[in-house]
């Protein structure tokens, strides 16, 4: 058992850890179990009744939070000629083509956080799938990170959108906002997170769909969802 400093163990102590909270009081709880000296990130760790090896199954998409996560991100755009002007214009913190190949393949270099692409740009992009796919940065059209309104895509990343996806335990990890968020910012971004994971459940899912919803700030523990009222 991992040995939890003082200041986690106190946190605990401040709510019950068997008991299952609706949104607004796991918000409260999370803010009040923060103890860090940095602006913790408010994580949703989701597991669902799902088996993601089969296709039909999978769970993957996008949603802008309504405010926002709090993080600045870089995006990066893969695209041609006049799409490289219109996605610098929106924003993008670096757009080009073929000439950012070698610089990432190469030189190792990462100063960004999502990647864009035109489709045009995705056998440009593909030549880099065994770098950018281990970091989760390849473009995905479910995404909405593969499309040529380039101005829409940076204009939704840089307002506050997240990918989610499931991961090899059929769970979904994502940021819903900084601690320093207040609680109706907070419980706007989950509930925002719950309709769209909601509305991405498979036809083909069999019995219960959240099986546990955890939220939790980056240092604090983890405080429990009433799963039964999510659907």
């Amino acid at each position: 058992m991992m040995k939890r400093g003082k200041k986690y163990v106190e946190a605990a102590k401040l709510y019950d850890k068997t008991q299952q909270y609706d949104v607004a009081e796991a918000v409260g709880i999370v803010k009040k179990t923060s103890t860090a000296k940095f602006d913790e990130t408010v994580e949703a760790h989701i597991r669902l009744g799902v088996d993601g090896r089969h296709a039909d199954q999978q769970i993957r998409g996008a949603v802008v939070l309504p405010h926002g996560t709090g993080k600045k991100v870089r995006v990066l755009v893969f695209a041609k000629g006049d799409k490289v002007d219109e996605a610098l214009a929106a924003g993008a913190d670096y757009a080009g083509g073929e000439e950012l190949v070698p610089k990432i393949q190469n030189d190792g270099w990462f100063e960004f956080d999502v990647v864009v692409a035109t489709p045009d740009m995705m056998g440009v992009v593909g030549r880099l799938g065994r770098v950018l796919g281990p970091k989760g940065l390849m473009p995905n059209p479910k995404a909405g990170t593969v499309t040529m309104d380039v101005t829409k895509a940076v204009n939704d990343i840089k307002a506050g959108k997240i990918e989610y996806r499931l991961d090899k335990a059929n769970i979904v990890h994502v940021p819903v906002g900084k601690v320093s968020f207040t609680e109706e910012q907070l419980t706007d971004n989950v509930n925002t997170l719950i309709a769209a994971i909601t509305k991405a459940k498979p036809a083909s899912a069999k019995g219960q769909y959240y099986r546990s919803f955890t939220l939790a700030s980056t240092m604090g523990p983890g405080v429990k969802l009433n799963v039964a009222k999510l659907v």
